[in-house]
């Protein structure tokens, strides 16, 4: 693995964070996916191009990315390993040959200059340590030209999983985990914020659309709480109350999720994020 400068996330996607997201990839992509094909389409992936995929955990993406550009090909790149074994793993059992993984960090990873016609994300920047150094180390792994396609969460009260763990605020202490750009999740809900960082790392035309999609998160609300309540916020949450106060957070979340089962008894919760594109300058005289 190449150098590590964001040590603290490394340390939680190597960890149980990490442990938890790739045994249960299948779900997280069933949260997700309903950005893909918008993030792919912004890309303009085509036949021949070369896609670096920044935080691509399981390799959802990077599949896809590599399914849509079969004259070429995709490079998923994360700082989490049993995430990347999940994703080598998946890669191999579908037979997908153009695509290949790497653990390291954005920002500091020795990307060959100009190797790459465009860099995706969905979810996978929101954590750097300096976002307008590790946008600026991607932006050298892309052609004059290349483009730079990713989603990031909006406002976290657009957010259907952070008002039903919000609902909890009388039981846990939730502290300021939905509050818009600190550092975390939603360290990049300000289309301002977005513009600023990406303008200092060199980019140009950047672009800031809102999209949504509603992503399943459980099988009814008994599965879709206990499965919120296993994340890392989740678990964080738990830890620091008692057992009494624990039963009460899942008693509650349970009956906030009832109201968003589907006939089919899926838990269906809205997902508000912003669609990014940039390009690298092509290079002038």
């Amino acid at each position: 693995m190449s150098e590590i400068v964001n040590t603290e996330q490394a340390q939680a996607w190597n960890g149980p964070e990490g442990a938890h997201w790739a045994r249960n990839q299948d779900r997280w992509n069933a949260v997700n996916e309903g950005f893909n094909e918008p993030l792919l389409d912004a890309a303009g992936l085509t036949g021949g191009h070369r896609t670096l995929d920044i935080g691509c955990g399981s390799g959802q993406t990077t599949r896809l990315a590599a399914l849509r550009t079969p004259r070429g090909g995709a490079t998923g790149l994360d700082l989490s390993g049993p995430m990347l074994a999940e994703a080598r793993a998946r890669a191999a059992r579908e037979g997908v040959a153009n695509v290949t993984f790497t653990q390291g960090d954005a920002q500091a990873h020795p990307f060959e200059p100009d190797s790459s016609d465009a860099a995706i994300s969905r979810y996978g920047v929101m954590f750097f340590a300096d976002p307008e150094a590790a946008f600026r180390n991607i932006g050298r792994a892309l052609r004059p030209g290349g483009r730079l396609a990713f989603v990031c969460p909006a406002d976290p009260s657009l957010n259907g999983w952070v008002t039903a763990m919000a609902a909890l605020r009388e039981i846990l202490p939730l502290g300021d985990f939905d509050t818009p750009g600190l550092p975390g999740m939603f360290s990049l809900a300000s289309p301002d914020r977005i513009r600023a960082v990406l303008a200092a790392a060199g980019f140009s035309g950047v672009a800031v659309d809102r999209v949504e999609a509603y992503g399943a998160w459980g099988q009814g609300a008994d599965d879709a709480a206990e499965f919120l309540l296993n994340t890392g916020p989740g678990r964080h949450f738990l830890s620091q109350v008692g057992t009494p106060e624990q039963a009460r957070a899942r008693h509650a979340l349970t009956a906030h999720l009832r109201g968003h089962e589907a006939a089919d008894g899926t838990v269906r919760l809205r997902s508000t994020s912003w669609l990014v594109t940039a390009d690298r300058p092509t290079a002038t005289a």
